[in-house]
């Protein structure tokens, strides 16, 4: 009888190891999230825009996702500029080639604190066919339950690329020297996912 209930509460222990270790996994509430960007124009101006398609991913064992792997898989066909014309463009070869390059994606291998509620999010982005490591500044905004007793957490991620870095080669100069569209691109992320039961 003893070694019944040992062994019983070595079973215990261990599945409760076991539950410790699986990953908590969150997907994303796109209602609630938006993936957007801007860049110079003449060097005077801004651009602003956003992709309208993406899905996002992560696992983490820790409350506080300092242990987080995020991976992002973007459709390069729904970036939206609100002007047709231009939105055309920016599908074509000169910009992201979204027929032969259908997805825009990113990798995430590391989520690294840097302050309360600050992370460095490091991660491989792929672009066309070039893949680069690239850092994204993220502020962590907590964890909740909402209305209908669904878990949500919330980041805000920023940060930028160099645009010629990953073959978006469109380099028309003004008469002044300057880029009709600026080279730096600024990311600025959203997202709000939902903790899967």
């Amino acid at each position: 009888m003893q070694k019944l209930l040992s062994s019983l509460v070595v079973l215990a222990f261990a599945m409760l190891a076991t539950s410790s270790l699986q990953a908590s996994e969150w997907t994303l509430d796109p209602v609630h999230s938006s993936v957007k960007f801007a860049i110079g124009h003449m060097v005077i101006a801004e651009v602003e825009g956003k992709f309208n398609e993406y899905s996002v991913t992560a696992h983490a064992h820790k409350d506080d996702f300092s242990d987080a792997k995020i991976n992002v898989s973007i459709k390069a066909a729904s970036i939206d500029t609100d002007n047709k014309d231009r939105d055309d463009h920016l599908r074509g070869d000169d910009f992201f080639s979204a027929d032969k390059f259908a997805n825009i994606t990113f990798k995430g291998k590391q989520m690294k604190k840097v302050g309360k509620n600050k992370y460095k999010l490091i991660g491989d982005l792929t672009i066309r066919d070039v893949t680069k490591t690239v850092e994204l500044d993220v502020k962590y905004n907590g964890t909740v339950k909402d209305p209908w007793g669904n878990t949500k957490a919330g980041f805000k991620a920023t940060g930028s690329i160099n645009r010629f870095d990953y073959g978006l080669s469109f380099d028309k100069k003004l008469e002044t020297g300057g880029l009709l569209v600026g080279d730096e691109v600024e990311i600025r992320i959203n997202l709000e996912l939902a903790k899967k039961a």
